[in-house]
């Protein structure tokens, strides 16, 4: 039976590419029954008579999938964040970090619309810039529009199966437009009365941009922690796990244990504040989560 790997999900239609050819599939029924959805960049196997009636027959092992966005085997989240309009939230932006972070994904934080920002605004958002670089993470800094940080971001793409990802309205779409003009995926503008960006994309689909393949998916404004224990989170701040062993206590929570490294660290500056707060914040949402049976 051929095999290939699914680039894009649309109203119940599954285009698998295999070799230099896409068929449309739908998937069979099992899948239904046994609750499993086939997902972008999975790689699967079909049966097929023409281009137009394939069958997805099995899904083959995963690396990792997302839920939101609905998407497999991803190797790079692109984490699209803007400086303004919507203004930048660390807050945000953690809990995708702490997302990809969980499921074993290597992050890249990307900044829009740094043309836009002007005077303390853009103070703030280089000392963000300047503090997740120090965490371990790659920050680039960007606009679609005078075309800055684009070279930089370049080379990430390259050989890599990547999500683009990140608040509605954010500049997602523009930014891979500006990566790759052809695409001329559809944007808005942002909503003044809601304050922030309609969804421009409805479905998840891969494209190829840079010699590899990237994923733009609809934009989202939440996540909820609900695959996460409490004992895994801590080891999805890099800058926690650094000084882990540091914590006079086997298993610290970094809560209220005496002699706790992450604490002394918030304490003489060397982890900021807000990531700490935030650390408090989603430990106690995972602790107050409905069980799941």
């Amino acid at each position: 039976m051929p095999e290939g790997k699914i680039m894009k999900a649309l109203s119940g239609f599954y285009y698998v590419q295999s070799g230099d050819k896409i068929v449309q599939c739908r998937g069979r029924g099992v899948f239904r029954k046994n609750k499993i959805s086939p997902l972008v960049g999975d790689y699967v196997v079909y049966q097929a008579d023409n281009e137009k009636e394939g069958y997805i027959l099995e899904i083959k092992p995963r690396i990792n999938e997302l839920i939101r966005p609905s998407i497999a085997n991803v190797e790079q989240a692109i984490l699209v964040f803007s400086a303004v309009e919507p203004d930048f939230s660390s807050s945000l932006l953690d809990r995708f970090l702490v997302l990809v972070e969980a499921k074993g994904i290597k992050p890249l934080i990307c900044i829009t619309k740094m043309d836009m920002v002007q005077d303390k605004k853009k103070t703030d958002i280089l000392s963000y810039i300047e503090d997740y670089r120090g965490m371990g993470y790659d920050v680039i800094p960007t606009s679609s529009f005078s075309k800055e940080g684009l070279d930089e971001l370049k080379p990430y793409l390259k050989n890599i199966i990547s999500v683009f990802a990140g608040q509605s309205g954010v500049g997602k779409s523009s930014l891979l437009n500006a990566l790759k003009p052809e695409l001329e995926l559809k944007t808005n503008h942002i909503s003044s009365h809601l304050g922030r960006g309609k969804h421009t994309t409805r479905h998840v689909e891969l494209i190829d941009v840079e010699g590899g393949w990237v994923a733009d998916t609809p934009g989202f404004s939440s996540l909820e922690f609900t695959e996460l224990e409490l004992e895994e989170l801590g080891s999805c701040f890099p800058e926690f796990v650094e000084k882990k062993n540091e914590c006079k206590f086997r298993g610290c929570l970094h809560l209220n244990e005496p002699k706790c490294a992450i604490k002394s660290a918030v304490q003489s500056g060397d982890i900021p504040t807000y990531r700490y707060e935030h650390y408090v914040q989603f430990f106690e949402e995972i602790k107050d989560r409905k069980p799941r049976y």
